[in-house]
């Protein structure tokens, strides 16, 4: 790790991470985190950065300064949770070709911001000044994908916006499969679906014809359904928005047809993926291990897994499923995802 200060010189060393964002004086906090650290960890928050409890404070002026002046090409695996978005970002994550970002917590404190009342022309000039940070590749010529905490989904049409030729991966699972994860996960799954609704309704992208109120009434996974629902109809916005710059693709998806799934998303992002590249990423450890904790974990026993939840859980998750559907039904939403990366599969 290197030790230098990422001041007007250090900034243009890509192994200090713009971490956090403080408004109230205008600085990033900068961690040091090389390549062999943000492969290891499943996401670059405090818990997994030895060194975020001891920031190099920069003002951001003197950060955006300091940056070279061409940036790095910059795409988006925007996802829904529970969906192998972290796998996918480690099979991308290859030096030479791409540096991937996963779920970089500057983008949390930006939402965040915004919902505290931030003016939004501020918050709009801070998303891309922390986009210019971000797309800090590690060697010349890399791509930078960042992959979003799926929070921060409200900030994904800016994102684009802010960045024209940026393409963008919708990621999401099945709805059965999504309800599935948050009931095996208990209570903390349980809690999380209701955190990740209260901070859509302040971000105003649920409308789905309920009261606020409603939502006190519906059981755990029915607000996991809501969740899901509101993610699946802003991608659907962004993909009728964005035609030739956005594609979904389901999980189950990839990893049924990794390879296929792998050359069609190094088209779209422009990577240059030969056949050679695509069986090397399939090949290593990221289709083999968990990606959370690094434990050897393959397709059988992620399929385990999901079978094992969903024979628990199956009276709760096919109730709350159909109703589900009826909602979607009546809010005029298509719980087909548009845009599939794969159309023939």
């Amino acid at each position: 790790m290197t030790s230098s200060r990422p001041d007007s010189a250090g900034a243009r060393l890509p192994e200090w991470l713009p971490h956090r964002y403080d408004p109230q004086h205008d600085a990033v906090h900068f961690v040091g985190a090389d390549r062999a650290l943000r492969q290891k960890v499943p996401f670059l928050i405090d818990e997994y950065l030895p060194n975020a409890a001891n920031p190099q404070v920069v003002r951001r002026t003197d950060a955006l300064a300091a940056l070279p002046p061409q940036g790095a090409p910059l795409h988006f695996i925007f996802h829904s949770a529970y969906c192998c978005s972290t796998l996918l970002a480690n099979v991308l994550d290859r030096p030479g070709t791409v540096s991937a970002l996963k779920e970089p917590v500057i983008l949390n404190d930006l939402l965040g911001w915004r919902q505290r009342g931030a003016p939004p022309a501020k918050v709009g000039e801070m998303l891309d000044h922390a986009l210019r940070l971000l797309a800090h590749p590690f060697e010349p010529g890399e791509a930078v994908i960042i992959k979003p905490s799926n929070v921060v989904n409200a900030l994904a049409p800016a994102m684009l916006s802010l960045r024209p030729p940026a393409r963008a991966i919708l990621l999401y699972a099945p709805l059965d499969h999504f309800l599935a994860s948050i009931a095996g996960k208990g209570l903390f799954g349980r809690r999380w679906v209701r955190d990740l609704l209260m901070k859509q309704l302040k971000d105003g992208i649920v409308d789905l014809g309920f009261s606020p109120d409603d939502h006190f009434l519906h059981t755990d996974l029915q607000v996991a359904a809501v969740g899901w629902l509101v993610q699946h109809r802003l991608f659907a916005d962004m993909a009728a928005r964005w035609p030739d710059r956005v594609r979904t693709l389901d999980s189950e998806v990839l990893m049924a047809h990794p390879r296929e799934a792998l050359q069609a998303i190094g088209d779209l992002f422009g990577l240059g993926l030969d056949e050679a590249a695509v069986s090397q990423m399939i090949a290593g450890d990221a289709f083999t291990r968990n990606a959370k904790d690094g434990a050897r974990y393959g397709s059988a026993d992620r399929d385990a897994a999901h079978q094992s939840n969903a024979t628990l859980y199956a009276d709760e998750i096919e109730k709350v499923a159909v109703w589900a559907e009826a909602v979607a039904k009546s809010a005029g939403l298509d719980m087909r995802a548009p845009a599939p990366l794969l159309p023939t599969i």
